[in-house]
């Protein structure tokens, strides 16, 4: 997978030879629906199973622009493409119906897909070899949505996307509470072939929010479901599907069995996650030490997973008080200096966010397992939205650097997954 990464690094020379022309008549559709012959069940926002639900992909709010309008979701996704959708295997919660569903977006509806029957279930494709009581969640991604306009880079960008969807997942349950589990280790070319997605879309992650059922065995559930266009427009791109065949396989996974600890308070964070949106600009304002601590804090917690790999954290603190300026890694202070003017050019210049902003982050791996560890950084990504608005900041995922230059700030060379900048 590191041809695929070194293939779409950005650098100074190559967005200015290389931009982005939109085909706006192509433009593909960010929602898929499925024909009205499958049973809806809306979402009924007084049921606390239903608001769990909500609360991962829901619509947040409606922006006006002349000539049209657009909803924003829970979920942040990268030029507001949303490029993954979400199903789930639902069994033994009150007031549902064991089965199959996706989670419809636009009419905040779930689609009964497929009704299981007794003994059979997605268990074991995702690895479980009994029942299990909760929900099954598994993230998709339609990439021609995003490759639309971020061409061959747009992989990265719905698998970070994808990891924003488990990080949803995550701060939802946190509102029930239960602990997730992100899941990587599944059969995704049978799963894929079962939904119906025919090369358009993909099964790339998921994640459990649920608990086993001893002594209930559960058999491979099999179905085949027709195929349903979930973008309107399409066109093949060979460098992604190879990326994508070439990282399905998984090797030497380690497990994370350590469950996070976070100290939110339910009602805060309810509205932190409702309110979540992607600053556009900050006002150069510096946050306090103890917020500093806070969100490092956070990130700091393990993430549950089947999969894990090693993301580490690097941030340029540019103003926070009584704090040296600087670069830290996971917390520690690596060298001095004032590298605000750095990190905004780094992001593609966009000084109005690294720059400007109190933080600028930078995630790096040198892990294997591509499709986990970026999804990982997505998650991490994710945990530092809500902990910014938890605390009254704002927050920015920047998936556009100039990666090579990024390592040179960072002195390593380790693969760049994400910047990520953070303020007032």
């Amino acid at each position: 997978m590191f041809w695929y990464h070194a293939k779409t690094k950005h650098s100074y020379n190559s967005v200015r030879t290389n931009p982005n022309r939109l085909s706006w008549e192509d433009q593909p559709s960010v929602y898929k629906n499925y024909p009205a012959a499958y049973k809806r069940f809306p979402l009924q926002m007084e049921n606390e199973e239903d608001q769990f639900l909500y609360h991962i992909a829901g619509l947040s709010a409606k922006k006006s622009y002349p000539g049209g309008e657009y909803y924003l979701r829970i979920n942040p996704s990268a030029g507001a493409l949303y490029p993954n959708e979400l199903y789930m295997q639902i069994r033994g919660v009150e007031g549902k119906e064991d089965g199959i569903y996706h989670f419809e977006v636009s009419s905040s509806s779930l689609i009964l897909l497929y009704r299981l029957k007794e003994s059979e279930g997605l268990e074991p494709y995702m690895g479980y070899k009994t029942m299990m009581k909760g929900y099954l969640f598994l993230v998709s991604a339609i990439y021609w949505r995003s490759a639309w306009k971020y061409k061959d880079r747009a992989f990265r960008y719905c698998l970070l996307d994808a990891g924003h969807l488990l990080g949803c997942v995550e701060a939802a349950a946190l509102l029930k509470p239960h602990a997730t589990q992100m899941r990587y280790v599944m059969e995704r070319e049978k799963l894929n072939r079962m939904f119906g997605f025919e090369e358009q879309e993909w099964f790339v992650g998921g994640a459990s929010v649920a608990v086993p059922m001893k002594g209930m065995d559960v058999i491979s559930v099999a179905f085949s479901l027709p195929f349903v266009d979930g973008s309107r427009t399409y066109e093949p791109n060979d460098i992604i599907q190879q990326a994508y065949r070439e990282s399905m396989s998984l090797h030497v996974c380690k497990q994370e069995v350590k469950a996070p600890r976070f100290s939110y308070m339910q009602e805060k964070l309810k509205k932190s996650i409702f309110t979540r949106r992607s600053q556009r600009e900050f006002s150069g304002e510096a946050i306090t030490k103890g917020q500093f601590n806070y969100l490092m804090e956070v990130l700091a917690q393990p993430v549950l997973s089947d999969c894990d790999e090693l993301v580490s954290v690097y941030v340029v603190v540019n103003r926070v008080l009584d704090m040296p300026l600087g670069l830290y890694k996971d917390g520690v202070y690596l060298k001095y200096g004032d590298f605000s003017k750095e990190a905004g050019y780094l992001s593609l210049e966009q000084y109005n966010l690294s720059t400007q902003g109190a933080l600028a982050f930078f995630l790096t791996s040198k892990g294997e397992n591509y499709q986990a560890l970026y999804q990982k950084a997505g998650i991490i990504g994710h945990r530092l939205y809500i902990a910014s608005g938890y605390l009254g900041l704002g927050c920015s995922g920047i998936g556009a650097y100039y990666d090579d230059e990024v390592n040179l700030l960072l002195g390593n060379e380790e693969m760049v997954l994400y910047a990520l900048a953070v303020g007032k």
